[in-house]
C-alpha cells in the first residue's frame, strides 16, 4: 500500500490508540462503548496490526448513499464503507448506515445488535486488508466475522 497522508485530530495524540463512535444527523448511540473498543482492539491485534485510530461514523441511508456516489462513484445503497487512511498502526474511517443495518437484521432474522456488531468488524476486517469482491474472499470475511462474533459472545 502507497503512504497515505493522515490526517491530525486536535487533540488527539498519534501515539495514543483510539476509538471514537459518532452519530451524525441520527439518533443512535452505541452500546459499551469501552467493551466495543477493548474487542475492535483486539480484531486488531489478532490480525497482526496495531490500532493508530479508528473513527466509527453511524449515519442515515441516505448520508451514506452520498458518500458513496461522491467518493467510490456507486448509486447504490450500502450498510458501510470504509476508508482506510493508514495501513499499520491502522486509521481509518468506517461508515456504518444504521437504517441499512436494522433492515439487514430484519431480512436476514438476526437481532439488530448483531447485525451491527458483524458490520463493524467487517469495517475492521477491511482495515486489515480483506476484500469481499470475490466468492473465496467472501467466505473467509465471513468466516473471520463468525470467528470475531463468537468472541464478543454473539
Amino acid at each position: 500500500m502507497e503512504n497515505i497522508i493522515v490526517p491530525s485530530w486536535p487533540g488527539i495524540h498519534r501515539d495514543q490508540p483510539s476509538v471514537f463512535f459518532t452519530a451524525h444527523e441520527i439518533d443512535f448511540v452505541l452500546s459499551d462503548q469501552e467493551k466495543m473498543t477493548d474487542w475492535v482492539t483486539y480484531v486488531i491485534e489478532e490480525e497482526g496490526f496495531q490500532l493508530g485510530r479508528i473513527d466509527y461514523i453511524f449515519c442515515s441511508d441516505d448520508f451514506l448513499l452520498g458518500i458513496n456516489r461522491t467518493h467510490l462513484d456507486h448509486d447504490e445503497y450500502t450498510d458501510i464503507i470504509t476508508f482506510p487512511l493508514e495501513e499499520n498502526p491502522i486509521v481509518g474511517e468506517i461508515y456504518i448506515s444504521v437504517d441499512r443495518v436494522r433492515e439487514n437484521a430484519t431480512l436476514f432474522h438476526a437481532a439488530f445488535e448483531h447485525e451491527l456488531h458483524r458490520v463493524m468488524v467487517h469495517g475492521v476486517l477491511h482495515l486489515c486488508g480483506y476484500d469481499d469482491h470475490e466468492e473465496e474472499d467472501i467466505r473467509e470475511i465471513r468466516t473471520k466475522e463468525d470467528g470475531y462474533l463468537m468472541k464478543l459472545g454473539l
